[in-house]
Order: C-alpha cells, then sequence, then structure tokens
C-alpha cells in the first residue's frame, strides 16, 4: 500500500481553496500537512479543521512556506498570479521534490515565461479548470476546430456567478486556445473580445467572446461552430463547486505518480484524462 500523499494548499481561505481543502480531508490516502495564507489574512494560525467547521484537524493556515513544503509531496495552488509565480520560483531552488499544482488564471506573459523557468527544476501542473470534464471538451474543442470545415465561426459563451472579477473566463480563454491552436493561428491575433455598436460583418477566422454575469451560478461555458446550414455546440455546465476540488485531487495523484513524482516540466489537465 503506497504511503499517504502530503498535501500543502496554496490560497485555503477562497472559495476554490476551501473546497480544495474539504476534497483534500475526505479523500484516502491523502492528508493534509500545511495551508499557506498571505502574511495580513485573518486566519493565521486557525485550525482549517475549524475554518471549515470541521473538529480541530491540527493543521494550521500558516505564512512559512517553506516549512510545510519540506514535509509535502505536492502544492496544490488557489491563490492568486503573484504568489503562484513567488511559490513556483522558491520550490525551484529548495532541495526537497515536490510538485505543484496549480488552477489559477490570469498570468501576466511575464508571469508565464518565470513559470516555465521553474518548471525547469520543479514538476509544474497549468490549468485554467481543475474539471476533468472541461479537460474532455476542451480536447473536442481542439479536435472540431482541426476539421476540415475551417471556414465555420467559433464563438464561446461563459457565464458565472455574479462576484468572479475577470472576464473572459481562464476557462473560456482556455478552449480559445485549444481552437487557435488547432487552427495554427495566435488567439490574441484572431480573437474578438466585445461587439458594441456598427461593427461590420463578422471577418473570417475570428474567435468571438461573450460573458455573462448573475446570480450564483459556478460555471458554464459553450463553444459554437457555425457554418452556413449547420451548427456543432459543444458545451460544459458545472452544478456544483467540488467538480474543480475533485479534478485537483486527480490531478494531484497522477503528478505523484503512486509516491515517484512525475519529472520537471510543464503538464495539463489533458495530461490527467489521456491516462
Amino acid at each position: 500500500m503506497n504511503p499517504s500523499i502530503k498535501v500543502t494548499i496554496l490560497g485555503p481561505t477562497g472559495r476554490l481553496g476551501r473546497a480544495i481543502c474539504e476534497a483534500v480531508l475526505d479523500a484516502p490516502g491523502m492528508q493534509l500537512v500545511g495551508a499557506i495564507v498571505r502574511a495580513e489574512s485573518p486566519r493565521v494560525g486557525q485550525d482549517i479543521g475549524e475554518m471549515l467547521g470541521r473538529a480541530p484537524h491540527g493543521c494550521l493556515a500558516s505564512v512559512s512556506f517553506e516549512e510545510s513544503v519540506a514535509n509535502s509531496d505536492i502544492v496544490i495552488d488557489a491563490s492568486l498570479p503573484a504568489m503562484t509565480v513567488s511559490v513556483a520560483e522558491r520550490m525551484a531552488v529548495l532541495p526537497h521534490h515536490c510538485c505543484l499544482v496549480t488552477g489559477v488564471t490570469g498570468f501576466k506573459p511575464g508571469q508565464l515565461e518565470r513559470l516555465a523557468t521553474a518548471s525547469r527544476r520543479v514538476p509544474i501542473l497549468m490549468t485554467g479548470n481543475f474539471s476533468l470534464g472541461i479537460a474532455v471538451i476542451e480536447a473536442l474543442v481542439e479536435q472540431a476546430a482541426a476539421l476540415p470545415a475551417k471556414d465555420w465561426d467559433i464563438e464561446i459563451t461563459e457565464t458565472h456567478h455574479r462576484l468572479k472579477t475577470d472576464a473572459p473566463s481562464g476557462t473560456a480563454l482556455l478552449l480559445g486556445r485549444a481552437a487557435a491552436k488547432a487552427r495554427g493561428v495566435d488567439l490574441d491575433r484572431t480573437a474578438i473580445w466585445s461587439r458594441e455598436g456598427v461593427t461590420g460583418t463578422r471577418k473570417p477566422g475570428q474567435i468571438g467572446f461573450a460573458v455573462s454575469r448573475g446570480g450564483s451560478v459556478v460555471g458554464e461555458h459553450a463553444v459554437r461552430f457555425l457554418a452556413e446550414l449547420e451548427e456543432l455546440t459543444i458545451s460544459h455546465r458545472a452544478y456544483d463547486r467540488n467538480v474543480f476540488a475533485r479534478g485537483a485531487i486527480a490531478a494531484a495523484h497522477w503528478m505523484c505518480h503512486g509516491g515517484k513524482g512525475r519529472e520537471a516540466g510543464l503538464y495539463s489537465m489533458q495530461d490527467v484524462v489521456r491516462v
């Protein structure tokens, strides 16, 4: 029997971070050994079990990253871009082998370059969405966009709860990149982020985005391929935030690779669902 996977959560106080903490505590063969928060967080020193409304667990919210990583097999990240990059770079110079799984979005180009550099020494799995279902439709979108009918128009729509602060969602961008990759184009050059006023006719090859915000919608995404006489839609709807936590657990198991740990490099949820 393999020993328990020792997990540190980066950003345990947000919606996703809390859900991942719950999932780790409930997952057989996993042990929560660290929970890293910002120095100014009011949760510093609080027992994670009590934070979640459970019995005390013995794992306290801390700002001491190096100490937590020294006892961990993997870090699951639900924080913010700047913290993700900082942690990856710190992990790259530590002697202890530890994997990083991050579901953070909104990285700037310079931050992505720094993460790529860190991945030369650290196994890093990056994704815009932990859902296994999203990983599957990402592959389907790439396959559909690569079909001979490249004159089909592509439109991506997404809806999230009213508290989401970024748009389009990281998942919408992930799906857009999958379509652009299949067509051999740069998403930043072909994307239409919004339409207003007299826009003129739609130019061939564009990838359009539309965003809705409201209520408590966990996440809805659809990629539409539109031709003159027919339409194909690939869609996904998340009913509960736990779907992302479960995907994070699956990614962590894959990265730990039966206790061996993956080699340094950049990975994605596509690697997880191809198994």
